[in-house]
């Protein structure tokens, strides 16, 4: 019997490259993706009705406010989205008997710990926007049977605003650019992910998992290597403190996943940030930078 297979934040930057994937490795089901323009997930009724119309087997729930500074002047919006929209999309799930997929974050960290971060690590988020991934994890874990919650980190991709694209572009313009040198973790390509999550959905996999590129990085060490790869040799890196930033979100100074068991119980390792990244930018220039929707 076919299967329905729903994404919803399907046109932002995991989205799309999502959708392909998902195609390719469910060829005898029907994948479906939604955005902000098919279902407003913050309308708890909509949410519900319309998913328990289509009646999925399995809602992938990728949709989200990402921006983070944005979350700390807006943060009703951030709970109306990340927080209870998740929740509607849950109870919508619990309505259809689906299997629901949530994706989460390396902010629900505090940076504290200095070794990579275990699933069964408690939670301690610093900033308005991992605290509201957090709330949508719980009621995940609340209402749903056997939810799959994904966490990851520093995405990037062909489809959407990004650190890499930024960097490019930066790099075409200036002689000199500043990055922070103080908060580390796994730049972690959108291609990768999507497989992972693949992976995952065919494995039945239950409960939370740590999902990212391996090895670590500053987002400093990240610039260079961008740079380097791009040919923008030339172009100097001042490195800055967080502080000197200045953002209005405190950001975790150390993030990095312990990711065993993705690959223990599926046999999945994602391959090193270094070899994605010039994947990454390898692929068509044309199509990097173009605007996601609703993203991480």
């Amino acid at each position: 019997m076919k299967r329905i297979l729903l994404v919803i934040g399907a046109k932002g930057m995991l989205g799309r490259d999502l959708m392909g994937i998902l195609h390719s490795s469910f060829p005898n089901n029907e994948v479906i993706g939604w955005d902000i323009e098919e279902i407003d997930i913050q309308k708890e009724e909509d949410t519900v009705t319309k998913i328990e119309k289509l009646q999925p087997d399995i809602v992938i729930h990728i949709a989200a406010y990402t921006d983070v500074d944005g979350c700390e002047s807006n943060e009703e919006k951030a709970s109306a989205v990340n927080a209870e929209g998740t929740k509607h999309v849950a109870l919508a799930a619990l309505r259809c008997q689906a299997k629901m997929v949530y994706l989460s974050t390396d902010y629900v960290f505090d940076g504290n710990k200095r070794e990579p971060y275990l699933e069964s690590d408690s939670p301690h988020p610093l900033n308005v926007y991992g605290r509201s991934k957090l709330k949508g994890e719980q009621y995940v874990q609340e209402l749903v049977k056997g939810p799959l919650i994904i966490r990851t980190q520093w995405l990037y991709g062909k489809f959407g605003k990004n650190f890499v694209a930024s960097i490019l572009q930066q790099g075409r313009e200036k002689r000199v650019l500043s990055i922070v040198n103080d908060q580390i973790g796994s730049p972690t390509y959108t291609v990768d992910l999507a497989k992972a999550i693949s992976v995952l959905i065919q494995f039945e996999a239950q409960g939370i998992f740590h999902v990212a590129n391996s090895d670590l990085c500053t987002w400093y060490t990240f610039g260079q290597a961008i740079l380097k790869l791009s040919g923008m040799d030339k172009v100097r890196i001042i490195p800055i403190s967080s502080k000197e930033l200045g953002r209005p979100a405190v950001r975790p100074s150390y993030s990095v996943f312990n990711c065993q068991k993705l690959k223990k119980e599926t046999g999945l390792a994602l391959r090193p940030w270094p070899e994605a990244l010039k994947d990454y930018l390898a692929t068509d220039r044309l199509t990097i930078g173009r605007p996601g929707s609703q993203g991480r």
